[in-house]
């Protein structure tokens, strides 16, 4: 009888430790504002290759977004996600259907600096336009749930 009881007993810890009832509370999403957004090539060897496009490959110019957050939230920031809009010098995207440029792993109090790395189609005319930029993160670690 011990055995089955403590068998039930087990299941159900390792049911609602599974289903999230347990989980820690989701932290809402903390804005933060980007500033002084720039953009320079690559350094000669990083980041060179291609795009892929409808199925074919492009050759591919590397580029370093460079830029400035202000965390305003009172606590370190982790996992941001950096948002914006990239356009060639003839006002065409360069990043088709993607706003979400890449992520933060830490976003400390305060003002710091950035760089991100994004590949553009090298037959798109410079120079870059950068629009729109801002920045989300969370005041906690987030971890995935499965």
């Amino acid at each position: 009888m011990f055995r089955r009881l403590f068998i039930i007993f087990t299941i159900s810890i390792f049911f609602f430790l599974t289903t999230g009832i347990f989980s820690p509370p989701a932290e809402a999403l903390v804005q933060i504002k980007v500033t002084d957004i720039n953009y320079k090539e690559c350094p000669t060897g990083v980041g060179e290759g291609s795009v892929t496009s409808g199925g074919s490959a492009l050759p591919a110019t590397c580029y370093l977004i460079t830029g400035k957050t202000n965390n305003t939230s009172g606590k370190i920031l982790y996992d941001a996600d950096v948002f914006g809009r990239i356009y060639d010098a003839n006002n065409e995207p360069v990043l088709q259907n993607r706003s979400r440029l890449g992520a933060l792993e830490q976003v400390p109090i305060g003002m710091s600096e950035f760089e991100l790395r994004i590949s553009v189609p090298s037959n798109q005319p410079t120079p870059l336009q950068l629009k729109q930029f801002k920045a989300t993160g969370f005041s906690s670690k987030v971890y995935p749930t499965f």
